[in-house]
């Protein structure tokens, strides 16, 4: 039988899980890291509701915070979806995210979809960073 709650030594989560909530906001599993589905927060876990760019630039904040945690950075990232809620928003939010990864080697999908709360964007990531010995 395998239990989904084992532990292995080469995968362990990432940040504090929401105890409403039944996974963490990232996981390292060898030299990834898979992040959650992110929405616009500040650091201390507060809602940021504003325009399409705010809320990009808050979602990618979170992103760059969880990031951190591991020892990576918005560098390692190799793959985001990104969900908006209105698809009329993708130019605007493009040029965020475009500030955000400018010189980057990634691979992205964008699809128009509703968030289960009240936000604009919702973002996850995989990055690769090695892990060192």
């Amino acid at each position: 039988m395998n239990d989904a709650g084992a532990k292995r030594g080469d995968v362990y989560a990432i940040g504090k899980k929401n105890p409403n909530l039944p996974f963490h906001p990232a996981v390292r599993a060898g030299d990834f890291i898979f992040i959650s589905g992110q929405v616009s927060k500040d650091a201390d876990g507060n809602m940021l509701v504003g325009s399409i760019e705010e809320e990009t630039r808050g979602t990618i904040e979170g992103i760059r915070r969880i990031l951190a945690q591991a020892g990576a950075d918005l560098s390692d990232v190799v793959r985001v979806t990104t969900y908006l809620e209105d698809v009329r928003d993708f130019g605007r939010y493009n040029k965020i995210f475009a500030e955000y990864f400018k010189d980057a080697t990634l691979a992205r999908t964008t699809v128009e979809a509703r968030a289960v709360i009240d936000c604009k964007i919702e973002m996850d990531a995989t990055a690769y960073k090695p892990v060192t010995t």
